[in-house]
């Protein structure tokens, strides 16, 4: 076999195993496994006990009882709307927006850096699959 055919053979295969990476679903989001340790390392220590501004407990007891489908007691919006996360509450706080969605008070976590990309895009992917129990 020639060498350009060679070189084009390797270039369509490089190509094919690329679309089909690109391809595959990022894996599901589990609460228990992905979402319970944002929250107990970045919310948990202030809002424990649900006494706490907010009103949320967000340790892993008591979080997703705290989030899902629960009105927001500082917008009119649910804090976490199942398969919605423009519509979530905690979104808007965690990216800065909740000034914009009819909230108030300070973006989250209070008092650190803003959660990084990644993290907020993981908890964005757990609510648009349904924000489910897992």
């Amino acid at each position: 076999m020639p060498r350009s055919s060679l070189a084009a053979l390797a270039v369509a295969a490089l190509a094919a195993l690329a679309s089909a990476g690109a391809g595959a679903a990022a894996p599901a989001v589990s609460f228990s496994r992905d979402i319970v340790p944002v929250l107990r390392g970045n919310c948990a220590t202030c809002h424990l006990t649900g006494q706490e501004a907010g009103q949320m407990k967000l340790h892993p007891g008591g979080a997703y009882a705290s989030l899902v489908k629960v009105a927001s007691v500082e917008s009119p919006l649910q804090r976490v709307a199942p398969g919605a996360p423009d519509k979530s509450y905690l979104m808007h706080k965690l990216d800065g927006t909740h000034l914009d969605a009819g909230g108030s008070g300070e973006r989250m976590p209070f008092g650190q850096p803003p959660l990084d990309d990644a993290t907020r895009e993981l908890l964005r992917r757990w609510i648009a699959a349904g924000a489910a129990n897992n």
